[in-house]
């Protein structure tokens, strides 16, 4: 992680990699600098990866409270199932939001037709719920990809997820100011990005990209300074995320899979979670994660 104050770029931050065994995840929020930027608090890249035939993505049934999850995919498929009984199948350039708020419990897993031999890849975020809202009923929502605006500019492309960007308004539910794209550039393509809100970060997934005179390596995320306008461009064509939104006053604590702005919640639910009290996902109760002994997911406070 590179922290050198930039005119453009305040934070560089370098992802820690998991390996989940067939394809890996790229985790660059949280982070020892940096928690969030605006309501995210969580940005995981799934992949690329080409899953071998007779394997797939197996996330058994977990728990969250106090967030909103965001799955994005850029290639394959996922079926959402959750404690509330939602069955949804997410495919590229459609949106998951779930929303955990007093406590909420899914799985994700490749739909069959997927397990002979596949390409996946996408970006899962979670943000974090104002704290009038962290502890309000869960919900989820599925939003197609013909739903979301696509803003269309010289040799590149953004859809719009969530928030008003570039004059348009996707219809995904946001609980405080967020703004979240993602950006397809071709060679020489270009787009601009505005001061639209408190804080912004670029993350460069896939091929390359520079802000300005900034390039953007591969995955790491780049948090840009308030105010200042600059222009994305890609030489080779790239892919990249713009997120952000207003900045939290008070801090999120993140343990596991548990967001909250107190840390005595965390602990409730952890006890919860060892006491098999949170709801069940229909379908599929068999099996679920255990709490870890050391989370791979933290805040540093």
């Amino acid at each position: 992680m590179s922290d050198t104050p930039d005119d453009l770029v305040i934070q560089t931050i370098t992802p820690t990699t998991h390996d989940l065994g067939g394809f890996k995840v790229h985790r660059t929020l949280p982070s020892r600098p940096r928690t969030m930027v605006g309501p995210f608090v969580f940005f995981d890249q799934m992949g690329p990866a080409d899953l071998a035939p007779g394997n797939g993505i197996d996330v058994r049934p977990h728990p969250h409270i106090n967030l909103a999850t965001v799955t994005y995919l850029y290639d394959g498929a996922l079926d959402h199932r959750d404690s509330l009984g939602t069955c949804a199948r997410i495919r590229p350039g459609a949106v998951n939001l779930m929303t955990a708020g007093r406590g909420i419990v899914h799985s994700e897993r490749s739909p069959g037709d997927q397990r002979s031999g596949a390409p996946f890849s996408g970006i899962q975020t979670w943000l974090a719920l104002p704290e009038a809202q962290e502890e309000i009923d869960p919900a989820f929502e599925h939003v197609e990809a013909d739903a979301l605006p696509v803003i269309r500019g010289e040799d590149a492309k953004a859809r719009v997820i969530m928030g008003s960007l570039w004059g348009v308004t996707a219809p995904t539910t946001t609980y405080a100011g967020t703004i979240y794209a993602d950006i397809v550039l071709e060679p020489g393509g270009s787009v601009p990005i505005d001061p639209a809100a408190e804080e912004r970060a670029l993350y460069c997934g896939l091929g390359d990209a520079t802000l300005d005179d900034v390039p953007l390596s591969p995955m790491k995320l780049y948090v840009i300074r308030p105010g200042v306008a600059a222009t994305l461009r890609s030489s080779a064509g790239g892919r990249v995320m713009l997120c952000g939104g207003d900045a939290f006053a008070t801090p999120r604590h993140v343990w596991w899979n548990f967001v909250s702005s107190s840390r005595d919640r965390i602990e409730t639910a952890k006890e919860d979670w060892r006491a098999g009290r949170f709801p069940k996902v229909p379908d599929d109760a068999e099996e679920w994660i255990p709490i870890p002994e050391v989370p791979k997911t933290v805040s540093y406070p």
